[in-house]
């Protein structure tokens, strides 16, 4: 049985995938329980190492609001399909993929875009890049550029395991893997043990690490700890009008809460700091994240016109979505 399964689905949320004009990609996708989506869809984009099922625990409420609300594995992450070759982790690649998924999203005006730690940034870009069809951006847990602190320390050790040439990705992807699962039965699931964490947990974790494609790890290990600062050109897109939302738990340890509340007052953003919650507000508290995002995603569709499901709006089947991936 896929672990996925294990990980329990709620009834109005299934896996699939979407097609893009980039490729495929897996998903999972959350519907209404009742009647058909009268909101705008949204688009959750996961951290580094992470995958969609990272937002599985707010999937549910978000979709109950009225929307179709889908969360992605990125190129390379586990049961996304790998790229050719280490360009296509690149930064603008990853931003390339991010708006061919919102394009293939089937929506009437516009798509909320939610970018959690690494995939905050790409989000961002995403945002600065093409900031048409977008109706909202969420930084979740994310900071203004590279991350700092501990965690880029831990960057650096993946890069010293993975990439010892310093810029040089092996071509040996055998090796990389072997690396991985190394790394994996030796350090990150004996860590999940010691911290309580449940079988099929550990189970559904071991199966991301090592169908995640290692050499993403190297490539999004760099950009993690080089990528700029983008806030004042992010500060000039929300003056003419893209509604923005900083989000981060009180006891965040990537980018500290500090950081991003600065970082929202320079945006001009909305700002909620979650009680209770560290670096993955998602996962850590589901009920006050999932009713932050609709709490602000209906504020900035009452700029749009209302699409009515007796109109145009009716429901229709994600473009390209599929059964479960393998």
């Amino acid at each position: 049985m896929s672990t996925i399964r294990s990980l329990q689905l709620p009834e109005g949320v299934r896996s699939g995938i979407l097609t893009t004009a980039r490729g495929r990609f897996a998903i999972l996708e959350a519907q209404p329980a009742r009647g058909v989506p009268h909101r705008r869809p949204a688009l959750l984009i996961h951290g580094y190492t992470g995958s969609k099922e990272d937002f599985l625990p707010i999937l549910e409420p978000l979709a109950a609001a009225g929307r179709t609300v889908v969360a992605v594995d990125l190129r390379g992450q586990y049961q996304s399909p790998h790229a050719a070759c280490r360009a296509g982790y690149a930064a603008d690649a990853m931003v390339a993929d991010v708006l061919a998924l919102a394009d293939a999203i089937p929506r009437e005006a516009g798509v909320h875009l939610v970018g959690h730690s690494m995939g905050g940034l790409i989000a961002r870009d995403a945002a600065l890049q093409r900031p048409a069809g977008l109706l909202s951006l969420t930084l979740l847990g994310s900071g203004p550029g590279a991350i700092g602190g501990q965690r880029a320390e831990s960057l650096r050790q993946v890069l010293t395991v993975l990439d010892p040439a310093a810029g040089m990705v092996p071509d040996d992807l055998e090796h990389l893997r072997a690396m991985v699962r190394f790394a994996w039965h030796y350090q990150h699931e004996p860590q999940a043990r010691a911290d309580g964490a449940d079988e099929h947990v550990i189970a559904f974790l071991r199966e991301r690490a090592l169908r995640t494609c290692p050499v993403s790890l190297i490539v999004l290990a760099r950009y993690l700890l080089s990528c700029p600062d983008r806030t004042s050109q992010l500060a000039d897109l929300v003056s003419r009008g893209l509604p923005a939302m900083v989000v981060y738990g009180e006891n965040d340890d990537a980018w500290p809460p500090d950081v991003q509340d600065l970082m929202a007052r320079q945006l001009g953003a909305e700002r909620t700091c979650i009680p209770g919650a560290a670096h993955s507000p998602a996962i850590e508290a589901p009920v006050t994240t999932a009713s932050s995002l609709t709490a602000f995603w209906n504020a900035a569709e009452r700029r749009q016109p209302t699409v009515h499901a007796c109109g145009r709006g009716h429901r229709r089947p994600a473009a390209g979505t599929a059964a479960s991936p393998s």
